[in-house]
């Protein structure tokens, strides 16, 4: 319901804000009875238009490479995740239970606690970090005595630092908040396009044609505030990967 009336927010407060810039220019200047403005306001109006329509693009662009950069990030991970612990059971006994029991722990923070706090706060959970760190103690104290166990180790070692780098990136593509300059940016090329049609006439036609502009344009920057942020509503994007994991794994601890 919130994400619903911040997109009307959005969409509304975009086209009483295109009506009422042109409204203003227009009783400022008193319409263009003669039509002696309209070549010049039709070039300047493009001019605008197309700047501000490459400044959206942009952006939008921009927010969704990353939210889709977040989507990987997480599938690297949980497979990185699901490696070690099968890993760890190929190792024997000494390492299955210690290990495979903090990565539950780790998937299962992430998915009731992390996730959440990474839309609240835009930080990692700690608790997290303290369930990878077990694990990656506990592979580090394996002492391999054939050349599988070697092998296992290693790439448990390799796994496991994967999945700290993928923490990483997936706290820092995710949580960045799009700058003040930018709304400040998208809020002027409204205006500024919008003033620009004062030498029209505000009939019904006009209007509708504005209120169009004015409903698209609030579309679109709903949905740069929408991909902003992954890890909230109203684009909210799941822990899928991780959830699949803990189906896959979930069972009693070794």
């Amino acid at each position: 319901m919130a994400s619903v009336l911040i997109g009307i927010a959005i969409i509304g407060g975009t086209t009483a804000t295109v009506l009422a810039a042109y409204y203003f220019m227009y009783l400022l200047m008193g319409g263009d009875p003669g039509g002696r403005d309209r070549e010049l306001a039709s070039s300047v109006i493009t001019r605008i238009a197309s700047l501000h329509a490459l400044i959206l693009a942009l952006v939008f662009a921009q927010e969704m490479i990353e939210y889709q950069a977040l989507r990987t990030e997480s599938a690297v991970e949980s497979n990185a995740v699901g490696d070690v612990f099968y890993d760890a059971e190929r190792f024997g006994p000494q390492a299955q239970a210690p290990i495979q029991k903090a990565l539950k722990d780790y998937v299962r923070i992430v998915i009731e606690q992390e996730w959440n706090e990474l839309g609240r706060t835009g930080e990692l959970s700690a608790a997290a970090w303290d369930q990878w760190n077990i694990a990656y103690l506990k592979i580090l104290e394996l002492a391999p005595v054939n050349a599988k166990q070697e092998s296992l180790r290693s790439h448990m070692l390799d796994e496991i630092h994967t999945v700290s780098e993928s923490r990483d990136r997936r706290e820092n593509s995710g949580t960045d908040s799009i700058s003040l300059i930018f709304w400040f940016a998208a809020v002027s090329g409204v205006i500024f396009t919008a003033i620009g049609y004062y030498p029209y006439a505000p009939d019904a036609r006009n209007l509708l044609l504005l209120s169009i502009f004015g409903i698209f344009t609030g579309i679109i920057l709903f949905f740069i505030y929408a991909f902003s942020n992954p890890y909230s509503p109203p684009a909210t994007l799941f822990p899928t990967a991780f959830e699949r994991l803990q189906e896959e794994i979930s069972g009693p601890d070794p």
